[in-house]
């Protein structure tokens, strides 16, 4: 008998919980028992998301569920809000996960999570619970944790072509610039308030260039994947497009170590990984063909710098950097095969 996966998505109407709504009502392991929100009780997903064809229960309030009933619980919340939900339901309901698309349980030291998101962080003592997972870092180890603080977007396109040429010692990490485009999907439903004067429609906005929250996440991970730690900044910028993320990072390769090396290298790590395509060397690249994928390409490309060397990635922010990436870590939690439900 086929496992069905009974489930949740409180958070079910922003640009993130659509998308994920989206592709979990066409997985055929989950079986979708409530749609939480705080507005538009009642009515269907598909009133608000067309792409939504498959008849599901309406929209809730999450005072309605009974957890007894779930087998697992997407948040795809504001920060701040999911350690509360999951702090309540932990402990009485000990067959329940989670999977958290905020950065709640990201960041594994409160301090530095305080410092960087301005909120106390109600749930201390779950953190040893939970599991940052890039789902390609942590295959063997998801199934093992009831609580997967599922990465950001930014880290997600940074990390996965950084991490295996710093673990190999292929790059120079002491001088990283790392430029990332997004889409205004990135900044969330409440962007036109919070960017009101900027015009994002129709203009290029670069923001948070000294201390984007993404920093630490990206700063911890880092270092406990490679043991190193690196020096860089980071500077991202909103697009007048939808969805999608480019990521450019200029380092400097080993004087020793050819660019093909590089290459070899990122397509050795990633043999059994799926959703990763390391295109030829100098490839041109773009989001366009990473859209509504969970794909992340990623291109190697040499400059007139001597050693000095361009390597980009795409994804998509709301697919691999959120919810498609949500969904492939429920798969290894689940112990399905993590490309179910997915393209």
């Amino acid at each position: 008998m086929k496992l069905k996966i009974k489930t949740a998505v409180i958070g079910s109407t922003g640009y993130t919980g659509l998308e994920l709504v989206n592709l979990l009502s066409k997985h055929t392991n989950v079986k979708l028992l409530y749609l939480c929100a705080t507005k538009k009780i009642g009515k269907k997903i598909s009133f608000i998301d067309n792409r939504i064809k498959k008849k599901l229960p309406k929209i809730s309030s999450i005072n309605k569920i009974d957890w007894n009933k779930l087998d697992l619980v997407f948040l795809s919340l504001p920060n701040g809000k999911a350690q509360k939900i999951i702090n309540k339901t932990f402990y009485k309901f000990k067959h329940l996960k989670y999977i958290d698309l905020s950065s709640d349980f990201r960041i594994t030291n409160p301090k530095i999570y305080k410092d960087n998101y301005k909120i106390n962080h109600s749930a201390q003592k779950l953190i040893k619970h939970s599991l940052y997972s890039i789902s390609e870092f942590n295959s063997n180890k998801v199934s093992n944790y009831r609580i997967i603080a599922n990465p950001g977007c930014y880290p997600t396109s940074i990390q996965l072509p950084l991490i295996p040429l710093i673990k190999k010692n292929l790059i120079n990490i002491n001088d990283i610039t790392i430029d990332s485009k997004s889409g205004f999907s990135g900044a969330g439903k409440k962007f036109e308030k919070k960017f009101k004067h900027k015009n994002l429609y129709y203009s290029t906005f670069a923001y948070s260039t000294f201390k984007h929250r993404h920093i630490c996440e990206i700063d911890q991970e880092t270092f406990k994947l490679t043991k190193k730690k690196i020096k860089y900044s980071f500077n991202p910028h909103l697009l007048p497009t939808f969805r999608g993320i480019l990521t450019s990072i200029y380092l400097k390769k080993k004087s020793n170590v050819s660019l093909s090396k590089i290459r070899n290298e990122l397509i050795k790590f990633y043999k059994k990984s799926k959703f990763i395509k390391i295109l030829k060397l100098n490839s041109e690249i773009g989001s366009g063909n990473v859209l509504k994928t969970n794909n992340c390409e990623i291109s190697i490309c040499e400059t007139r710098i001597k050693d000095k060397i361009i390597i980009f990635s795409a994804i998509d922010n709301l697919v691999k950097g959120a919810a498609g990436q949500a969904v492939q870590n429920m798969n290894l939690q689940f112990r399905l095969n993590e490309s179910l439900g997915l393209k």
